[in-house]
């Protein structure tokens, strides 16, 4: 399937598009002054102990302290505490970790004051970004991503991502990336590597050691509580991560960031710098590529598809709810199935919304009841295929016998949510309007003063079909009680398009009577 970027610039945020077919999966907003991104590492110090929670509060030089969870640290923590002070003090002065000498490995199990006193300094990563009340949530297994492979200090193991199948490309790929790892550091492998020579792979772990050393010459002159390196900015992080050969297009308004993105391809992927273009169209960039239209159908707390059928998402402080609904539909006459085709379309929608509005925790969907064990298995494994694509670690449970379907899915930034909602010309934005009554009198007095003003004037009146019909209703009606009292017809009109309250009055030219 065919993907494209669309990455629309302004001094103060950098919103980043991803559609795949022309279909808006993903949108990431970035501050352009935000001070902890997912990925940033810094010298934090120890705070607050909370032996009940078995965690700290660190402090990273955010508003808020950051939380740091025991299970968090990882079995490197030593190495890391070690490695930290030993650089902050100056008794270590080797960029690489050749020299050093790994502590042992700290175990799964145990208690955060058994490893941590207070202000102790040690070195941080930031694995969620702050999300409503709290800070970000921080974790101690420091990696340095690349676009092949993922450099873990303190480390020997090399992994390959799950995603790479082949039995012989997986034994290559961990023989080759063997030979040519710095020392003390493991290597996670990632998919993008499959089928990459060595030399790609070289040249990448090459430039993850250039970003350890640029944190090392850091840590030496610093003082906590201090930023040591940035991941680079959002829409790189994406590139990074998520090029392939199904990109087809990334297209961004700004000159700069198409100067920035073109050196950044041209070092991760010199083939893909063709498909890079500067976007200089008199149209905002996201109407010239359907993104606005497409945010204000998806982010509503309904979500309509092709064939009427609907999603309703709800949010509670606990989980996240969704309810899916047939619309017309489920008058096919085998109402199996009818489910089956409903649940099939909510399932591939509902991937797709997780992935948009980046919901994370608990997800409960309840999906069209279906009777057959068959077709609910094949529900289940669909769901699989359509989150397929989700970077975002997920748990997908088969089932219920309630009919109800329990995802858990990773977040690592605050939830999306747009506000597709435009300000009611009734109430403007208060939820309450005047007493219906009272729109009567109005018009009454607006008549009284044309009638007065402009006596000859033949009237036309314009109104809300529903008033409309208050108006004509009864005998003798509205209409009929005007006309015995000013011995004039007031001519009324219908209207669809305005709202309640709205109204107008028209001259026999048909030019509106201006009251004012």
């Amino acid at each position: 399937m065919d993907k494209e970027l669309v990455i629309k610039s302004s001094p103060s945020e950098v919103e980043i598009a991803l559609l795949e077919g022309s279909r808006l999966v993903e949108i990431h907003r970035q501050k352009t002054n935000n001070n902890s991104t997912v990925g940033d590492i810094f010298l934090g110090s120890a705070k607050k102990l909370m032996p009940g929670l078995n965690a700290g509060f660190m402090d990273i030089g955010h508003r808020k302290d950051a939380f740091l969870h025991y299970t968090d640290l990882g079995p490197q923590i030593k190495s890391l505490i070690k490695y930290t002070n030993a650089v902050v003090r100056g008794s270590y002065n080797s960029p690489l970790l050749d020299n050093f000498e790994l502590e042992p490995d700290n175990p799964k199990t145990g208690k955060i004051d058994q490893v941590f006193d207070k202000n102790t300094f040690v070195l941080v990563q930031v694995l969620k970004e702050p999300i409503s009340t709290k800070g970000p949530r921080l974790s101690c297994e420091i990696t340095i991503p690349g676009r092949y492979v993922v450099l873990t200090p303190f480390s020997e193991i090399v992994a390959v991502s799950k995603k790479i199948s082949s039995p012989d490309e997986r034994k290559r790929l961990k023989v080759l990336v063997e030979s040519i790892k710095p020392k003390n550091f493991g290597v996670i492998v990632r998919t993008a590597a499959e089928g990459k020579k060595v030399a790609d792979l070289h040249n990448d772990i090459r430039e993850l050691e250039e970003k350890w050393k640029t944190m090392f010459q850091q840590l030496k002159q610093t003082k906590a509580p201090e930023k040591i390196l940035s991941e680079i900015d959002k829409t790189s992080s994406i590139l990074r991560d998520i090029l392939n050969d199904n990109f087809n297009k990334i297209i961004v308004d700004d000159k700069d960031m198409y100067q920035s993105l073109k050196e950044y391809l041209q070092t991760i992927a010199p083939d893909k710098v063709k498909i890079l273009q500067q976007y200089k169209g008199s149209r905002h960039i996201f109407d010239q590529f359907d993104v606005n239209r497409q945010i204000k159908a998806s982010f509503g707390k309904t979500s309509t598809m092709s064939t009427g059928a609907y999603v309703v998402i709800e949010h509670t402080e606990a989980m996240h709810v969704i309810d899916v609904n047939s619309g017309p539909k489920m008058q096919r006459k085998d109402q199996e199935d009818a489910a089956m085709a409903v649940n099939l379309e909510a399932a591939e929608e509902i991937a797709r919304q997780l992935r948009l509005r980046d919901i994370g925790g608990l997800i409960i969907i309840d999906f069209i009841d279906m009777r057959t064990s068959e077709n609910k298995v094949s529900l289940y494994n669909k769901m699989k295929d359509f989150m397929e694509s989700d970077r975002a670690q997920h748990t997908i449970l088969p089932l219920s016998k309630f009919g109800l379907m329990q995802i858990t899915r990773q977040r690592t930034r605050p939830e999306v949510n747009i506000d597709t909602t435009e300000l009611c010309p009734a109430c403007q934005g208060s939820g309450k309007v005047n007493p219906s009554i009272l729109v009567i009198d109005n018009i009454q007095r607006d008549i009284n003063y044309i009638i007065h003003s402009r006596p000859k004037s033949r009237i036309k009146l314009e109104v809300n079909q529903f008033i409309y019909a208050y108006l004509k209703n009864g005998w003798p009606s509205v209409q009929m009680k005007w006309y015995f009292k000013y011995n004039k017809w007031i001519h009324l009109v219908s209207s669809s398009d305005f709202h309640l309250f709205e109204y107008r009055f028209f001259d026999e030219a048909d030019d509106e009577i201006r009251l004012s």
